[in-house]
Parts: C-alpha cells; sequence; structure tokens
C-alpha cells in the first residue's frame, strides 16, 4: 500500500504533533504493532487474578511503552517504538470468558498469522481486519466512538448477562496504538460474515430510504455491498422463514433495538449475507485448515436468535457454520446476520444533522434520527420487507376445512340413522322375548324330547330368558349369537327366521 492509505488509516483518529521529518509508519508495521501489542496486553492479564469486576474496572486505562529494542517487561521486535493503551482490560476478560474464548485461543487467532484487510464499503473511515481463522474482526473507530463505547461497557455488561443470546456487537477488547505519530484505536469484535462461505447478496439495511443505494464504484466490485432500495428491487418479495425461527428472529431484533434506544443509539445497520444454495454446492476449498469448530460461543446467526435453547456444542464439521435457513421464491438460502455500527449516539452534532436533511427532504427518510423513531422505522422495516414469515397454502387449508365439515356432517348424519335402527331392532328384540316361553309350548312345536326333558329344558330357558332380558337391559344390541339349547339345528335357523324378520 502507498502512503496516502497510510494516511487514510490515521483520519478521523487522534495524532500526535512530530516534526515534519518523522517517519510515519507502513500499513504493514502497524498491522504487526497492533498483533504485537493485543498479545503482549492478554498475556500480561494472565498474571493478573481472576476476581469480580468492579465499576472502576470500566473506566481503567493501562499504558505500556514497547521500544523495538524491549526492555525488562516488554519483548524485542522489528516495528517502530510504540505506546500501547488497553481499555478495561479486566471488563474485557470477563466478556471473552463470558462467549467461551480461552486466552491462548484469542492469541492464536490474532496473533498467529498475518491480518487479512478487507475493504469498507460504508461513509465512516475505518478500516477493517480479519483473523485468518475466520473468527474475529479488527475495526479502527474514532476517539469519540472509543470513549462512548467505554462509557457503554456497563451498561453492555449489564445486557450480556442478562441475555448473551444477541445480535448485537461482541466487542472482545479495546485498544490504542501510537506509533510514529500516528494514533489508530482498534476494537475486536465477533465476524457476522464467515468467509469460507461465498455470500452472493451482501446488504448493509438501515430502514431509511434517503440515499440508501450502492454507489457505482461499489456496485462493479466483487462482492458489492448493497443497500436497502436495492434489496427491495433485488429481493422484492422478502426473504421467508418458517414460523418459529422468524418469530425468534423478530423478539431477538426488536430486544436489540430497545437497548440501543435505552443508551440513545441510532444510525446503525443490519448487516445481511445471504448464500444460495441451489447455486453451487458449499466448498470448502476457502476454509483454513486452523479452523477446527467453533471457538466463541453465540457467534453465529443460529445462536444469536435462538434464545431458549441450551448451550451448544462446537460443531467440528458443520459446512452451514450457523446460518439461518430461508427460502426466496424457489431458492434455499442460509442467512448470516448481526447488527453493527453502534457507536454513533445521537449527540448534539447528529441532532444538527437531522435537521439539516429535514429541510431538503423528507425528515422520517433520512438515515439520522432520534433513537426511539429509529428503531421503531427499523424493526417495521424488517418485519414487513426484509424478512416474511412462511404461510401454509391457504387455499389447501380451506379445502380441507370444508371437506372436514362435509365429512362430520355425513357421519353425523349415519350415526343418527344407526341410533334409529338399532332402537327398533330393541323394542323387536324386546316384544320376542316376552313370547319366549309360550313360543316353546306352542303346539305347533313337535315333542322331539320326553316331557320330563322338555318341561327341565323350558325351566332352563326360562331361566336363561331372564338374564338375557338383564343383559339385553344393559345393552343396546340384540345377542344373535346365543345358542338355543331346546332347538335342533334345523329348527334353530327356521326360528332365527323370526327374528330377522
Amino acid at each position: 500500500m502507498s502512503t496516502e492509505t497510510v494516511d487514510k488509516e490515521g483520519r478521523g483518529t487522534k495524532t500526535s504533533k512530530t516534526s515534519k521529518d518523522h517517519k510515519k509508519p507502513t500499513p504493514e508495521a502497524l498491522k504487526g504493532a497492533i498483533q504485537l501489542g493485543i498479545g503482549y496486553a492478554v498475556g500480561n492479564l494472565s498474571s493478573k487474578p481472576d476476581r469480580d469486576v468492579l465499576m472502576q474496572d470500566f473506566s481503567m486505562v493501562e499504558t505500556v511503552f514497547l521500544p523495538s529494542d524491549g526492555s525488562n517487561l516488554t519483548p524485542a521486535h522489528h516495528f517502530p517504538d510504540f505506546r500501547l493503551k488497553t481499555y478495561a482490560p479486566l471488563a474485557f476478560r470477563y466478556f471473552r470468558e463470558l462467549f467461551g474464548i480461552k486466552p491462548d485461543d484469542y492469541l492464536y487467532s490474532i496473533c498467529k498469522e498475518p491480518l487479512i484487510e478487507l475493504s469498507n464499503p460504508g461513509a465512516s473511515s475505518s478500516w477493517f481486519y480479519l483473523t485468518s481463522d475466520d473468527e474475529f474482526i479488527i475495526k479502527t473507530v474514532q476517539h469519540k466512538e472509543a470513549e462512548f463505547l467505554q462509557k457503554l461497557l456497563p451498561g453492555y455488561y449489564m445486557n450480556l448477562n442478562q441475555n448473551p443470546r444477541t445480535l448485537l456487537p461482541k466487542f472482545y477488547g479495546l485498544y490504542c496504538i501510537q506509533c510514529g505519530g500516528v494514533t489508530v484505536r482498534v476494537v475486536v469484535m465477533n465476524n457476522v460474515l464467515p468467509r469460507a462461505i461465498k455470500m452472493h447478496f451482501k446488504y448493509d439495511l438501515k430502514g431509511s430510504s434517503y440515499k440508501r443505494r450502492a454507489s457505482r464504484k461499489e456496485r462493479v466490485k466483487n462482492s458489492p455491498t448493497y443497500k436497502d432500495l436495492d434489496f427491495q428491487e433485488m429481493h422484492q418479495d422478502g426473504l421467508f422463514f418458517d414460523p418459529d425461527t422468524y418469530s425468534a428472529l423478530m423478539k431477538t431484533l426488536q430486544r436489540d433495538c430497545r437497548v440501543l434506544e435505552s443508551f440513545k443509539i441510532m444510525d446503525y445497520s443490519l448487516l445481511l449475507g445471504v448464500h444460495v444454495l441451489d447455486r453451487k454446492p458449499l466448498s470448502r476449498g476457502n476454509r483454513c485448515d486452523s479452523r477446527r469448530g467453533q471457538k466463541v460461543l453465540y457467534s453465529t446467526a443460529l445462536e444469536s436468535i435462538q434464545g431458549n435453547l441450551k448451550d451448544p456444542e462446537p460443531v467440528a464439521d458443520d459446512d452451514t457454520l450457523g446460518g439461518i435457513p430461508a427460502k426466496h421464491k424457489d431458492e434455499n438460502l442460509l442467512i448470516f446476520l448481526g447488527i453493527i455500527d453502534i457507536l454513533q449516539s445521537y449527540r448534539f452534532i447528529k441532532k444538527v444533522e437531522h435537521s439539516w436533511k429535514a429541510l431538503v427532504h423528507d425528515g422520517d427518510t433520512v438515515s439520522v434520527h432520534r433513537p426511539g423513531f429509529y428503531a421503531d422505522r427499523f424493526l417495521k422495516f424488517m418485519g414487513t420487507t426484509v424478512f416474511r414469515k412462511l404461510h401454509p397454502l391457504r387455499g389447501a387449508s380451506s379445502k380441507r376445512k370444508r371437506s372436514s365439515l362435509q365429512v362430520g356432517k355425513a357421519a353425523s348424519q349415519e350415526f343418527l340413522s344407526t341410533q334409529k335402527e338399532k332402537e327398533k331392532e330393541e323394542k323387536k328384540a324386546q316384544s320376542m322375548d316376552n313370547l319366549d316361553g309360550n313360543f316353546y309350548s306352542s303346539s305347533k312345536q313337535p315333542d322331539l324330547l320326553p316331557k320330563s326333558a322338555l318341561t327341565e329344558s323350558i325351566r332352563n330357558d326360562e331361566e336363561e330368558a331372564e338374564n338375557s332380558e338383564d343383559r339385553r337391559d344393559s345393552s343396546s344390541t340384540l345377542a344373535l349369537d346365543d345358542p338355543l339349547p331346546s332347538l335342533s339345528r334345523s329348527q334353530s335357523d327356521s326360528e332365527l327366521d323370526v327374528y330377522l324378520v
């Protein structure tokens, strides 16, 4: 990179006054100093005992000078001499422990391999560096943003204790490097869009419409980041989720927006990455070998919105990398998302910016607005335009309902008709039971048994008739399968015809 890029890197940051002939560090030297400084700060912190975070820990700043020749406390290095400031080291150590980040893993991710420089599609002058294992983003911030973040830490601490699953940025460290007259402040955060999966679409969404279209310069990039008006043109139907996922996503967004509103924060964005599964199978070629399972808890999009689940176990071979399943028309998608740029408070300068833009355009459509209105507009846009809920086919459900009603009516009519038939048969059975004794003594009945045996069998038949009457009274059906002991086979057949008439 040229010296001009170094100037951009220092833009918006506090620069100490030095002589004109003072040599400024190269970009590679700055990246090396950042890695060395973070490594020294974390290693020095490991010697301090664990204890509860106190209120004064949030405002603590530790400063150390690291000369290139080394000292009794610092190692020698081949970068220019620089000064390191570490903000709230104990508080950020607690945040890293909350997300399951071990000091060795943190140092390995940041210091082992060279940092990967990323482009910045936004209007800010911030620069972004990505660790080689896809875990962390290192972003340069302005002096006011670093100061604002440090003031936010007590409330941020409380929010993370109540809800570690959030789409808000997860901050793991805040540092300041002063090297060769250049002051660079950096914050270490979670990475929202994994490099191992190709993002076919990227969006920076605010819920506003004033100048919310990607510039020509941005559109010609290999992986451009589009904005709100672009999304409405390219995904005008929105992205569809199953009802449970949609509810969890919107609940998380609503909770996070209320937290930001309580801090008087606005002008934040939703960074949205869309991977189309049907276009090309997931490739593992770009994945770094150093990434063996997920190191950071709650860092994926899917974990951030599933607040009722238990802590997940790291997945060693998950090709989706925590993407949220979604659909757009006939395409199956994986969605990656997170809220970014939350270090903009509604200060006096922002109020003036909103008033000035409102004079030349509709004030409700500009991105800079009071925090309450901004949160409501943001949630409405996300819940109605960007994210949609999958519903079952209404026609099929209504037909199903109508057919079920018709089946229910037919079943009820059939039940009533069978009940009437059973009552008729019951009456016939009762009338025949009353004639049982006379029937067996009829003159038409031939004497097939001796008289004594006949009288005894009649007596047994009468007792059985009484028992059968008791059984018939307790049952609504007529037992036709009961044998007739006093009749022969041919006679019993002829008498059954009488019952069935």
